[in-house]
């Protein structure tokens, strides 16, 4: 992990040593709260030289396409200004219709469509458009810059793709990076549960739109850990990657680190962040199948509650429940292909942990919500968590919880919250080492 810059509002009792620190906003409930639409018109809408200076800049991909906008000296900009990302594909194909609202209430320029306009194009060539406009004196497009916010209508593949593409600003100094918050349209909604943004969004609501814009430009500003992840595999295997990773050519593994696993000769290698968990084991094998399935045969796909029994589905097709191969011991758990190394909390030395026979899914959790707002790691007391090392989990404490999964029927009370998963470890850092030559670190 890296070290942030400074925290708003951050806690010193909290772990120092940190990866770097996504803005987010909590939402914030309105209540008995009327909201006229030209007054929030007023406080998020661009001057339209701006909103048209970086829609061609993102079109072109050149930043200085936007000079030919003027500014007159006169126009202020808004007090809120705020940008709309839409997964048109997500909240069962409604996605598209949150679009047209949302461009009814603003204007198409603030309101990008994920199918035409990418995170990073919006980042390298819109947010720059603002940057070289203000640099040229224009002193709106400067002040837009600066108070930016993002939302994002989607799941938390959308926002974490969002968020990814914001965290390069982080990277090339470029700040500051706008705050993000979340309109949610996907299965689970971690991330959106997480910060008070709810597991669904009311469709039927009518003012529900503009109470989101709402809550956008008045939540305040919390913090989210951003988790750096280098994966190193034999070469030769055809990978279909997604958003959140992208190949790198240097992939150094914790070198500090006395551990036999050593690194292939020939090796392909990713980085990429996570912001919610990744799982290892038949957890990710029932995800990646369901992936590939909505993928192949989206109409499958008609929201929320089609989806989770779909996935419901798949795990039993899977061997979540029943293993058809128990004479493989590799099939039984985890414990034979897997060697995990972390460091914990204010500890700088390398410890070795044994993964439980029974365990055949580990999960990195850096949320409380996990598959659709459970919380598997549950609230411990005070005295077991002095017992065991651990502090207690936040989303912005620099700490990955470690945790197993046994077999689909522990699972299954684990989601119920009936039981706590199986506490592994609190790390800080954490490469896991797979009998088939993977290597993952975060």
């Amino acid at each position: 992990m890296d070290s942030p810059p400074s925290s708003i509002g951050s806690d010193s009792s909290r772990i120092a040593n940190r990866s770097f620190l996504v803005d987010s906003f909590r939402s914030v409930g309105i209540s008995g709260i009327r909201i006229g639409r030209e007054d929030l018109r007023k406080k998020i809408l661009f001057p339209e030289y701006l909103g048209l200076a970086m829609q061609d800049s993102i079109r072109s991909k050149d930043p200085t396409a936007g000079e030919i906008y003027a500014w007159d000296g006169k126009t202020d900009a808004p007090e809120s200004p705020i940008v709309v990302f839409v997964n048109s594909k997500s909240g069962g194909r409604l996605g598209n219709v949150l679009k047209g609202k949302l461009q009814e209430l603003m204007c198409d320029e603030q309101v990008f469509d994920l199918s035409v306009v990418k995170p990073p194009d919006f980042v390298q060539y819109g947010l720059a458009c603002l940057e070289n406009l203000a640099g040229l004196g224009d002193h709106c497009a400067k002040e837009v810059r600066e108070k930016l916010r993002v939302l994002v209508a989607g799941g938390d593949g959308t926002v974490g793709w969002v968020l990814g593409s914001l965290q390069e600003l982080n990277w090339q100094s470029r700040d500051p990076v706008p705050p993000i918050g979340i309109i949610p349209l996907g299965t689970g909604n971690d991330l959106s549960r997480s910060f008070g943004w709810g597991g669904s969004f009311p469709f039927a609501w009518r003012a529900a739109v503009k109470r989101s814009l709402y809550k956008a430009i008045t939540g305040p500003l919390c913090r989210l850990d951003s988790w750096h992840v280098l994966v190193s595999m034999p070469s030769g295997e055809n990978i279909e990657l997604p958003h959140s990773l992208r190949h790198t050519e240097e992939c150094t593994l914790a070198q500090d680190m006395d551990a036999d696993a050593a690194l292939p000769e020939k090796s392909t290698c990713f980085e990429g962040v996570f912001y919610n968990y990744y799982s290892i084991g038949m957890d990710a094998q029932v995800a990646y199948g369901f992936h590939h399935l909505r993928d192949e045969k989206p109409y499958l796909a008609h929201g929320p509650i089609a989806n989770k029994l779909i996935y419901s589905g798949y795990s039993f097709t899977q061997g979540w429940f029943c293993t058809p191969c128990m004479s493989d011991p590799s099939f039984r758990g985890l414990k034979n292909i897997i060697r995990v190394h972390i460091k914990r909390a204010n500890c700088s030395e390398w410890e070795e942990i044994s993964v439980p026979s029974s365990v055949r899914a580990i999960v990195a959790l850096n949320l409380h919500h996990y598959g659709s707002g459970r919380n598997p790691w549950g609230t411990l007391s005070p005295e077991y968590l002095e017992k065991k090392g651990f502090v207690e989990a936040h989303a912005d404490d620099g700490l990955l919880e470690i945790f197993g999964l046994k077999q689909g029927w522990h699972a299954s009370f684990v989601m119920a919250e009936l039981i706590s998963a199986k506490h592994i470890a609190q790390v800080h850092f954490l490469p896991l080492s797979v009998g088939n030559g993977i290597h993952i670190c975060s």
